[in-house]
């Protein structure tokens, strides 16, 4: 994953230099180094003048060209792209909840680099702040003979009031970009690499710090973590963990910002029933988001969570984010806020969902989302939320795009359909057209005409 948009609290990368003869490695190292990459000041986006405190090329494990073979088996555990099907990530960024759905999508594509085509698989990155979208990626990857993940670039989509504000940080590697190693086969104290190497778009530079390490993980303890340090654009640095199972695991900590796993699929399922107290939670859940500012149906949410999470083990995250959501969606309701209550109650029910994937298969989870994101857009119309409903939209076509493939042909024109529909409503501003619309989309999603 991108670690620029993993770590919140980081400036944008506005630009950058790479000169010759700018900078040194320093006196008495063991190499010598020509290039500079200049720290940017945050706030004006202007070059400071000053080099970037780059590693000697000496520690740098990524200097070699990558040669592939079977470039989409992409299987080393601390990045196994090809292998985990979607990693939820829960936590806050500037203040706000924060979440992230990365997703396997079915397809690839093939990038030519150095006169070789790679084929390369596709994940669906999927920001949303306070529940609504702030930023998508499709991010490009590939495993090298030696076991070594290469990322091969990112098609950016920066979100503002639920349309695309900019594409900053988009970038492909090939003549102008080199392909960037995001995680080595065998990651050793010391080593250093550059996830992203392109300075006049996205730079960083990681060493590792320490391997071998244990987490807590969603469901317990996970061995063989790594521990890195990223140096970026503007000259901070933070600290993330990486984890056998899940790939990227955190960043932050849980005074500031913070993203971390709340879990991940095959990794955390387990086969089984859903469990009646989860149904009893998801029942209620939804009528509440029918009605969000309804005492009677939040208390009842909350005596169902009280049960559920007193019968099962849930991720410490997740019960987290949810208490927290309860609490702002009670909140809200008390102060008779609908707009905040739309907000919380959309949460809740996301992490509702989450919770399912430890028993259901994906395909039928994000069938579920669709659902849910299908009653919120007709909400949403209902308060004539243009900007809300232009994102409800956008989140139903990117959960579309994981979940086409399982649908039957006939089912999914017809949800294709409904959906070209209220892309055009959403694109007019039209939320009346909009509303009308959304039940026919339930309808398709339900499988019916």
């Amino acid at each position: 994953m991108n670690s620029r948009r993993l770590a919140g609290a980081v400036a944008v990368v506005l630009g950058a230099t790479l000169a010759t003869g700018g900078c040194t490695s320093g006196p008495g190292s063991a190499t010598t180094r020509t290039d500079c990459v200049q720290i940017i000041d945050p706030d004006t986006g202007k070059k400071t003048g000053t080099c970037l405190p780059l590693a000697p090329d000496k520690d740098r494990v990524d200097l070699a060209a990558p040669v592939f073979s079977r470039p989409t088996s992409i299987t080393n555990p601390l990045h196994p792209s090809s292998e985990v099907q979607q990693v939820i990530y829960g936590g806050q960024v500037g203040g706000k909840p924060f979440r992230t759905e990365f997703s396997l999508l079915p397809d690839s594509r093939t990038i030519a680099l150095g006169g070789e085509q790679v084929k390369v698989r596709t994940l669906q990155y999927m920001a949303l702040s306070d529940g609504r979208i702030e930023e998508v990626a499709l991010d490009w990857f590939a495993q090298a003979d030696d076991g070594s993940v290469w990322y091969l670039g990112e098609d950016v989509f920066n979100y503002a009031d639920g349309v695309v504000a900019d594409t900053d940080g988009t970038w492909i590697a090939g003549k102008s970009a080199p392909a960037a190693m995001i995680m080595p086969a065998q990651p050793r104290t010391g080593d250093v690499y550059r996830p992203e190497n392109v300075p006049e778009v996205v730079f960083e530079e990681v060493t590792v710090k320490a391997v071998g390490q244990t987490v807590e993980g969603p469901y317990g303890p996970v061995e063989g973590a790594v521990t890195v340090n990223e140096l970026h654009m503007d000259g901070t640095r933070e600290d993330k963990v990486f984890a056998p199972g899940y790939g990227e695991f955190s960043t932050g900590n849980a005074g500031g910002d913070l993203e971390a796993v709340s879990l991940a699929v095959p990794t955390d399922a387990a086969p089984g029933p859903v469990p009646g107290e989860l149904a009893a939670l998801s029942a209620a859940v939804r009528t509440a988001h029918d009605g969000a500012t309804d005492p009677a149906e939040v208390a009842k949410v909350r005596a169902a969570w009280d049960a559920y999470r007193t019968s099962d083990r849930v991720p410490p995250l997740l019960t987290q984010q949810m208490n927290r959501d309860l609490d702002a969606l009670t909140a809200a309701v008390k102060a008779r806020d609908a707009e905040l209550a739309r907000g919380a109650v959309l949460r809740v029910a996301q992490n509702d969902l989450d919770l399912h994937l430890r028993y259901e298969p994906l395909p039928t989870v994000e069938a579920a989302r669709m659902d849910l994101w299908a009653r919120q857009l007709r909400t949403d119309a209902a308060a004539d939320d243009s900007g809300a409903v232009a994102g409800d939209v956008t989140v139903l076509e990117l959960t579309w795009e994981r979940a086409r493939h399982t649908t039957e042909a006939g089912k999914a024109e017809r949800i294709s359909e409904q959906l070209r529909e209220l892309r055009g409503a959403a694109d007019r501003k039209d939320t009346a057209a909009a509303e009308q619309s959304a039940p026919r989309l339930t309808a398709a999603l339900a499988g019916g005409s």
